[in-house]
This record gives C-alpha cells, structure tokens and sequence, in this order.
C-alpha cells in the first residue's frame, strides 16, 4: 500500500510554470524502459518523472504500475487505457487530460487536480484522493505550502470531470471537491467522502452502499436513483437537490394523455399563427420522464423553472421560446434550434450542444423590422461542450462559461459583458464585433 503521509517536504524544485518539459520521443524511452522493468528484463527501469512538464504527450494504453509523477503536469495529455495501479500522482496537474477507461487503483492522488478532466469508465478502487500538501522550505527555514498553478495546493479536485460508471469503491476522497462532475453510474462502496464536495454534481444511480459521507455537501446536485444503503450521513446538505420525485404535467389520473391533448393544442397554435389552440404553458414542470419529448412542437413554448434534466433535444424545435430559470444540465442538445429564445439564469452545466442555432429571430412588417436576440443573462453553461454553435448577437451577459468549448462557434456580436470566462476554450471561434470586458477579453 502507498505510504500513509500527510504532506510532502521538497526543496529547490522548480515552480509550477518552469516545469522542465519532456518530448514525446524521451517519453517513449521511458514507457520502453518502464515495461522491461515491469517484466523483469534486464536494462529496464521504473519510470521516475518528479516535476515535469508532460502536457499533451500521449501515454495511450500504456502500462505505467507503480511509477512517480509527483508535482508533474499531464494538461491535455492523452492516458486512456492506461493501467496505472500504484502510481503517485501526488501534486499533479491532470486537468483535461483523458484517463478514460484507465485503472488507477490504488493510486496517490492526493493533491492532484483534475479539472474537465474525462474520467468515463476508470477504475479508481482504493485510489487515495485525500488533501496533500508540497511543502517548500524558504530562505529563513519557514516552510509554506506549495501552490499549483491554478492556484490551488491542497484538495483533490475534480471539477467538472466525466466520471460517468466508473469504479471508486474504497477511495480515501476527504475534502475532495467533485463539484459539477458528472458522476452517473458511479460505484463508491465503503468509501470515505467525509466533508466532500458535490455541488451541482450529477450524482443520477449512484452507489454509496457503505461509504462515510459525514458532512457532504450536495447543494444543488441531482440525486435520482441515488443509493445510501447503510451510508454515514450525519450532516449532508441535500438543500436544492434534485431526486427521483416526478410530477409529469397533471394531477389527473391519466397525465400522458394530458400532455397529448396540450401538445395538440400547441401544434394547432403554432399552425394557425395562434388563431386557434392555445399555447402550451409547461412552467414549474419536471419533464424527465416524458419520452421523445423533442418530437413534439416546442416553438415559442412557456417553460420557465421548468426540469429538462438529462433529457435528449436533439434537433428539437424550441425557437422564441420562454425558458427562463429553467434547468437543462446533461442534456444532448446537437442541432436545436433556439433562435430568438430566452434563457435567463438558466442551468446548462455539462450540456452537450454541437451546431445548436441560438442566433436572432428577424420578424418583418410593413411598417418595421424587429430582431428577437437570444439571451443567457445570467445563465450556467459551466463545462459545456458547445461546438460549432451559431451564437451570433447572443446575450452572455454575466454568463458562467468556466471550462466551457466554444471550439469554431460563431460568437460575432455577442454581448459577454461580465462574463466569466475562466479555462473557456475559444478555439477557431469567429469573434468579430463581440464584446468582452477588457480583461477577459480572449482577442488580447
């Protein structure tokens, strides 16, 4: 087992941002040696890459058991497949990395961030995930904490990370901080979550049979299906969690039909341009359960604090719609059309959402001609997967894009005013004539 230490000391270490940086070609000498060593061959030797720059290289499958990457940085490095049973990770940099479908059993990451990083499918049995702490010694002989470049030192953090059905059962996670991650299908037997971090997180079918979860915080998490079986509970904030109590549009004894009968109504609303039917009003509704409901016609639909939580809108048709405060975490949302829609202050965390249309609406008279924006004031849309979406002329004003891939969208006039824009990707987004508040603006 890993040695059982709180904090580790270390002196005349390079910082964070001077890391020395390690090619791809002298990476692949150390995987070749690394395996003779785990075969027992002559010639071989244990991987030991301590305070490294090892962002972007590619580990793909590679069996790395027992090596040490202390305080070393993987950004954007690719360790999918990897077995990785007994390595130290202590201090390390993961963020946005892949490990998916990797075996990090029994591995140190204490300290180690893993921000958006894509954890789907890992096995992380009695990995150790508690608080640790670099210690460096200055001038006077003072020792302080050791801070990462993202600022923090201490917690493992797993903010936004994919760890959809992966495998934590026995993992030592005190104070670990997996705050808007996608934790559907987790198994986390008999593990120690004391004073955890969950907020916004989706914690959908996940296993906690056995664990102490003693003054977990899941303000705001989504909880359906969720499993405490002979859990320690003693002090969890549920407040704003979402379970798996639904209200599906009626109270009469036969609630799909009246969602057909609305929906008809709706059809002929829209048909009509409102002369006939009524407009359907879906507001404070939770629709988790209704099937296929992107199948229907959603234009300039009222549904404001209404649950989409998780559902797939694929194509769906939701243009001049109201849908202010309303929650869409985990939804699929490719090719929706939204244009001219509003969607103040709503929830949009881990939303996947590529070549959405959000652009204006252009209604024409006689007399004038009326442009309806889209507007996201105030909106959520932390660690979204936002591809290649038309946003022209959009409202981001006071948006929270943290972590955000707004890769080759569309951004020409758009409003981010008092944004924030923290680990947002801009990648080959077209920017002319958007507007950002000058320190958060990606142009400088």
């Amino acid at each position: 087992m890993l040695e059982d230490l709180p904090n580790i000391e270390v002196t005349e270490i390079p910082q964070p941002e001077s890391l020395p940086k390690v090619s791809q070609i002298e990476l692949d000498d150390v995987l070749e040696k690394h395996l003779m060593f785990l075969r027992g061959k002559i010639g071989g030797g244990r991987a030991v890459l301590r305070y490294k720059d090892l962002s972007k290289l590619n580990f793909k499958g590679k069996d790395l058991s027992q090596a040490d990457f202390t305080g070393s940085s993987f950004v954007n490095a690719d360790l999918s497949l990897c077995t990785l049973r007994c390595a130290c990770f202590f201090g390390c940099n993961m963020d946005y990395c892949d490990l998916s479908h990797a075996d990090l059993a029994r591995t140190d990451l204490r300290g180690a961030t893993l921000t958006r990083t894509n954890l789907s499918g890992v096995n992380l049995m009695q990995a150790d995930m508690r608080e640790g702490k670099i210690m460096e010694k200055k001038h006077k002989g003072d020792l302080i904490t050791r801070i990462m470049k993202n600022g923090k030192g201490a917690k493992t953090v797993f903010t936004g990370a994919k760890l959809k059905n992966a495998d934590l059962s026995g993992v030592r996670a005190r104070n670990a901080d997996f705050s808007q991650a996608d934790m559907t299908g987790v198994t986390s037997r008999d593990a120690d979550m004391t004073q955890a971090l969950f907020v916004g997180t989706n914690l959908s079918n996940t296993d906690f049979t056995g664990s102490n979860m003693t003054k977990s915080n899941m303000r705001d998490a989504i909880i359906s299906g969720m499993n405490m079986s002979d859990t320690e509970r003693y002090g969890v904030n549920v407040s704003g969690a979402i379970d798996e109590k639904v209200e599906v549009l009626s109270s009469t004894d036969d609630p799909e039909q009246s969602l057909i009968e609305q929906l008809e109504d709706q059809q002929k609303w829209v048909s009509s341009v409102g002369r006939d039917g009524n407009r359907m009003n879906l507001s404070g509704y939770d629709l988790r359960k209704v099937e296929d409901l992107r199948l229907y016609p959603l234009t300039a639909l009222h549904a404001q604090h209404a649950s989409f939580v998780g559902l797939d809108l694929n194509h769906a048709s939701m243009q001049s719609a109201n849908l202010d405060y309303s929650d869409f975490r985990d939804c699929y949302m490719d090719n929706i059309d939204l244009r001219g829609s509003s969607l103040k202050n709503v929830k949009m965390n881990r939303v996947h959402m590529h070549y959405a249309r959000l652009s204006p609406l252009v209604f024409e008279s006689l007399l004038k001609k009326r442009i309806k924006r889209t507007d996201l004031s105030g909106s959520d849309l932390s660690f979204s997967d936002l591809q290649n979406c038309d946003f022209r002329d959009c409202i981001f004003m006071g948006v929270n894009l943290k972590g955000a891939d707004l890769t080759n969208c569309d951004l020409r006039r758009a409003d981010f005013t008092g944004a924030t824009i923290d680990d947002t990707v801009f990648d080959g987004a077209r920017l002319l004539g958007a507007v950002f508040d000058k320190k958060n603006d990606p142009r400088t």
